[in-house]
């Protein structure tokens, strides 16, 4: 994934929290701990891909109403566009690896994937 998106410039896990702010952002205010919380990742690695993110223009950390200490991240006009490439880039790429497969073995690959990281679920591995 992260060679698919680098003409992009932005790595697969930062198309995930892009996605992430910019789906959630519409229900309510997103949280640095929110992300921090849905990744499983560190405080100081998401503080490193929000960082780079609002560098690059993609997002916004703005002072929370409520409480100032906190930041609220707000997607840009940037985060939507790359957003809809990242999409985009994944249905090519979908479309790339089930060429010439059968749907019955898309359906076997799809129910053995699912079997496996249910299996990693039930281990307390982290899944995405």
């Amino acid at each position: 994934m992260n060679a698919t998106l680098s003409y992009l410039g932005i790595t697969g896990v930062q198309s995930w929290v892009i996605h992430y702010v910019l789906k959630h952002s519409e229900e309510g205010p997103v949280l640095q701990k929110d992300v921090e919380e849905a990744f499983r990742l560190s405080r100081s690695t998401i503080t490193g891909i929000l960082q780079l993110l609002e560098k690059k223009g993609v997002i916004l950390r703005e002072s929370s109403a409520s409480d100032a200490r906190l930041k609220v991240l707000c997607p840009t006009e940037k985060a939507a566009e790359m957003d809809a490439q990242v999409r985009a880039s994944i249905r090519e790429t979908e479309s790339l690896l089930a060429k010439d497969l059968s749907p019955g073995q898309i359906q076997l690959f799809l129910e053995v994937a699912s079997q496996m990281s249910q299996n990693l679920a039930e281990c307390g591995a982290p899944t995405v």
